[in-house]
């Protein structure tokens, strides 16, 4: 079984062909500035990439394009797209109404678009791909939504809940969903395998930290708590977002500087987190090459993110009543050799302990930076959502 893994967005549209028999990735690409001038996909085999400037009024075309580029061309993978068992499909945001992931139907979508208020730019570009698939594919071509949120719906109400009036989050839906779901997943099934162990033996934390980052306590392969709340912007600090805050802030700021509600959210979503305090950068990289070159701001920009994990590690380790295994993934998490070291820091009295060489390796699936010595595990697990995504699709499929 082939399956065909799309993240669409607003204006693009990431793909992956993942052959489930062993799964193996046959190609992947992304197709940018659709609805826009200059708009271009860049398709990727084992040995190869192909760019192309071609225009895409919708998404639809940008789809047309995709099935042209894997069966034709110097970038073939497949001889039709016959060969394509189905579609999965990243939904971002599944509310309370989706709690695993689901074979796409009118119903379904008519539900996704009432989550819209929830996730305004992702919901809605989710279903224009839905759309679009449907279009170029054909109405028997089954689609699977695999939902962020759906991986968090096991919280209990103690850690979903906000202390605001009860009715709030009865008429809107305000409480806690979390986000990176299926990354937490992922790496959480990982780390139980590669322990040798059932999810449900574990006590697990697993932290998905790049330029969006969120931690999750996962106890018996169960999430019980997560560091994203109602909306990605809760939790820790990250590259553009402020993370938790002070409540009173934002009304605090529109008094003093006269800034409109959706100025003071605009700041905190894309002008606050790492590049807000070090005025350098968001990127993790440009603050290493501050920090060495002595900037005070960038190294306190640093340390805030470093001290966030930390406190929530511990905090998580109590929620559960302990820890068997802390698991870093991401971008920062898999490939920042000193916020792992920083974080895991004078961590002995939980049992936490890291080994300095092994923290060094990089670039494999699974690394097992932990201490002999060390009572917790710490593993640096390379995630991989487009997969989870194509399992949770196949899965669904064969079951039909």
């Amino acid at each position: 079984m082939k399956v065909l893994v799309i993240n669409c967005g607003s204006s693009s549209l990431k793909y992956q062909l993942i052959d489930m028999t062993n799964e193996e990735l046959l190609c992947k690409g992304l197709c940018e500035r659709i609805g826009m001038d200059g708009s271009s996909i860049t398709h990727k085999l084992k040995d190869g990439t192909w760019s192309v400037n071609s225009p895409f009024p919708t998404h639809a075309e940008a789809f047309a394009k995709v099935v042209e580029m894997m069966t034709t061309g110097d970038g073939k993978c497949i001889d039709s797209v016959c060969e394509i068992s189905a579609i999965g499909h990243r939904g971002v945001h599944g509310g309370e109404k989706f709690r695993e992931s689901a074979l796409v139907t009118e119903e379904l979508i008519k539900a996704y678009e009432e989550l819209s208020p929830l996730a305004p730019l992702h919901n809605p570009a989710g279903v224009v791909g839905l759309r679009a698939a449907q279009k170029v594919f054909g109405d028997d071509m089954p689609n699977v939504m695999v939902f962020d949120t759906a991986f968090h719906s096991t919280m209990p109400p103690k850690a979903f809940m906000y202390a605001l009036p009860y009715e709030f989050y009865e008429k809107y839906g305000v409480r806690r969903y979390g986000f990176h779901g299926t990354s937490h997943r992922f790496v959480s099934l990982a780390a139980a395998e590669y322990l040798g162990k059932k999810p449900e033996e574990l006590k697990i934390i697993t932290c998905h930290l790049g330029n969006g980052a969120s931690i999750a306590a996962v106890d018996g392969g169960k999430v019980v708590d997560t560091s994203m709340g109602m909306t990605p912007l809760a939790g820790l600090m990250m590259g553009t977002r402020s993370g938790d805050i002070d409540p009173s802030i934002p009304g605090y700021l529109m008094k003093v500087t006269g800034m409109t509600s959706e100025e003071v959210d605009h700041v905190l979503n894309k002008q606050s987190g790492l590049e807000g305090v070090s005025g350098v950068s968001s990127d993790k990289r440009d603050l290493e090459v501050a920090i060495e070159a002595g900037i005070k701001r960038a190294i306190l920009a640093s340390d805030m993110f470093n001290y966030d994990i930390k406190k929530y590690i511990g905090a998580y380790s109590a929620a559960m009543g302990g820890v068997d295994c802390v698991v870093f993934t991401g971008g920062i998490g898999e490939n920042d050799v000193g916020v792992r070291e920083a974080v895991c820091s004078d961590m002995e009295y939980l049992g936490l302990k890291i080994d300095e060489v092994k923290n060094l390796k990089r670039g494999l699936d699974i690394n097992d930076i932990s201490a002999e010595d060390s009572k917790v595990k710490v593993l640096v697990i390379a995630t991989n959502e487009e997969l989870m995504i194509a399992r949770d699709t196949a899965a669904i499929v064969s079951a039909m």
